[in-house]
């Protein structure tokens, strides 16, 4: 990595801020883009940010991927060997609440990712998915040539929408095009509209959590560091072109199980409150990595009996030094 220029976008995000660092810990230059919105806590987003500050390789601009103009002018001036698109609007939820910002942000502003791949002559464009556009398909574990056609949320329609504007840009303009579809990624410096963020903060103050579908809900959960292996891995390797991996822990957890392994990593029992399906949301997600596994080297190794641990002596670190 040492010295390759890498522009990465949502650089403040949860994946965005530990890819950056894995980065610039390999000697990489990188800028980092990102617009700290509002749709969660600013203050965590600077406070990763400050991390990244730490590194005198890194440059930051605040800037919306949507606006293309000064897009065009930061790509133009930066001459990036490799474009990493993390900037998007997030969550299945709120995509029903507020259907434009997903719009907005992950069809114009990819849009525009992809015009500055075009005229900048950028090789390799690496960009999130989202295993949410494996919908309501019932035959599990999700594989990458399953029907991914009907979409549940907005949220998953925009990313699908991604890989199919990616796919023609690759096969138009010649560039190399990896989209990679997360499955549930949780770990220190998470997103708190997540429910790992959300259960340990509502348990930790004597609050009850909601739990849909009476807990018959299961999730890959995938822990933070397994998922900068795989991009990295997708960086390095020069072999692979146009295509898309599921980037998953290979193993569907029940969010009762989930929440077991919480309790007893807080010593606190929860709370619990059963609720209904939500709108949008599946019953079940499951990562088939086998593709993954034999065309980028990619093999989680944390399993969410490690990783809960972890993010919860991050959270309880985070929260006493946040004031």
């Amino acid at each position: 990595m040492k010295n390759k220029k890498i522009l990465v976008t949502g650089c403040a995000g949860f994946i965005g801020m530990n890819l950056c660092k894995r980065l610039l810990e390999s000697d990489a230059n990188v800028l980092g883009i990102d617009n700290l919105n509002n749709y969660y806590s600013v203050k965590l987003k600077k406070d990763r940010l400050k991390l990244l500050e730490n590194f005198k390789s890194f440059s930051f601009e605040k800037i919306n991927i949507s606006v293309s103009k000064k897009l065009n002018r930061i790509v133009k001036s930066f001459k990036p060997e490799i474009i990493i698109n993390l900037a998007a609007q997030a969550g299945v939820r709120y995509s029903i609440e507020n259907p434009k910002s997903y719009i907005s942000s992950n069809i114009n502003g990819f849009f525009n990712i992809l015009e500055c791949c075009r005229h900048n002559n950028i090789s390799k464009l690496i960009y999130a998915s989202s295993s949410s556009v494996y919908g309501g398909n019932e035959k599990t574990p999700f594989s990458i040539g399953d029907n991914v056609s009907k979409p549940l949320s907005l949220y998953a329609a925009t990313k699908r929408s991604n890989e199919l504007m990616a796919y023609s840009y690759g096969h138009l303009y010649k560039i190399n095009t990896i989209g990679l579809r997360f499955f549930t990624v949780y770990g220190p410096w998470g997103r708190p509209d997540m429910a790992m963020y959300k259960f340990t903060k509502k348990i930790i103050n004597g609050k009850s959590i909601d739990v849909y579908n009476q807990g018959k809900m299961e999730r890959d959960f995938t822990f933070i560091t397994d998922i900068i292996n795989g991009i990295e891995s997708c960086i390095m390797n020069k072999q692979i072109k146009n295509t898309i991996f599921n980037l998953g822990n290979n193993s569907s957890v029940n969010i009762m199980d989930m929440i077991k392994i919480l309790e007893n990593s807080l010593q606190e029992k929860a709370k619990i409150n059963y609720k209904t399906m939500q709108l949008g949301d599946v019953e079940k997600t499951f990562a088939d990595i086998k593709s993954s596994k034999e065309m980028i080297g990619y093999s989680p190794v944390v399993s969410i009996e490690k990783g809960i641990p972890l993010f919860v002596d991050w959270y309880k670190e985070y929260q006493k030094n946040k004031y």
